[in-house]
């Protein structure tokens, strides 16, 4: 005797129970510790590179044009620049770029501490594709909402909120069948809100915007809507299959639709100054 489809979809209650407790050493998450390695040596060069030249390198004042972003310089072929769209790989390998120590140790330390989680119950497939979704959609929300100035950007913000909200997602998914979900939620709330707060002040409060680099707190924003978005969509279910659910395809449309948006207003030309995440 075959089995309803409904008994299919479903696991056994002794097999989802708790299973956030449940965390996996193998295969290991090798994805978030990679790219946590990956932006530090590139920190690290750049650093280097920079002291290396910074007995030759005139200080700037108001009067001069910006020419690096802390110890990235402008010149660098990974960062994003909105008069060289055309280099599309310019969208993702920004992430690898960053501004200064406090800039890498704060988003080295948040995807740390939400990625590793993340990977180890859902794996490095579903939590890569939800971090370059948000990195690209920092880039190309930055594009969109920035158009009054020029953005030079820099940083891993965006996959770091598209982690961060992917939590969200994920207690949406599993809230039956994980301890503490509320207090995972308050955490994950709490972290982002500090950093919009400080993002929001940064770029607003700046005494010399030409010299010090503003925040581009569009890019949080837009990660953090992917990552909400495509994790309901990409991240594992315990429950059912959530594609025969209203909520994956509202999920999965709203992702598209401002993809797909952002990428045909992306060819509209901005202005000046720079920004990192």
């Amino acid at each position: 005797m075959g089995k309803r489809r409904g008994d299919v979809c479903l696991l056994e209650e002794r097999e989802r129970k708790y299973y956030a407790d449940h965390y996996r050493c193998w295969p290991p998450p090798l994805f978030i510790v990679s790219v946590t390695l990956l932006e530090l040596g590139f920190f690290i060069y750049y650093t280097a590179a920079g002291g290396a030249t910074s007995a030759t390198t005139p200080r700037l004042t108001p009067a001069t044009p910006l020419t690096s972003m802390g110890v990235v310089p402008l010149d660098s072929v990974l960062l994003y620049r909105p008069d060289r769209r055309w280099q599309l790989w310019r969208f993702v390998t920004y992430m690898v770029l960053h501004a200064s120590w406090w800039h890498l140790i704060f988003n080295l330390l948040v995807q740390l501490v939400v990625g590793l989680p993340l990977e180890m119950v859902h794996g490095s497939a579903r939590v890569l594709t939800v971090y370059l979704a948000g990195v690209l959609a920092g880039s190309l929300g930055t594009s969109v909402c920035d158009t009054s100035r020029q953005v030079y950007l820099v940083g891993a913000s965006g996959g770091v909120y598209a982690l961060l909200t992917a939590h969200i997602a994920n207690v949406l998914l599993n809230y039956n069948h994980m301890e503490f979900g509320i207090m995972r939620l308050i955490i994950v709330l709490l972290i982002a809100g500090c950093d919009v707060g400080f993002a929001v002040y940064h770029r607003y409060a700046t005494v010399v915007p030409s010299v010090d680099p503003a925040v581009s707190y569009a890019a949080h924003l837009a990660g953090a809507v992917a990552g909400l978005s495509l994790g309901v969509v990409v991240l594992r279910n315990f429950a059912q299959k959530l594609h025969e659910q209203l909520m994956w395809w509202v999920a999965l449309g709203v992702y598209l639709a401002c993809t797909l948006f952002a990428v045909l207003f992306n060819v509209l030309p901005t202005t000046e100054h720079g920004g990192y995440v």
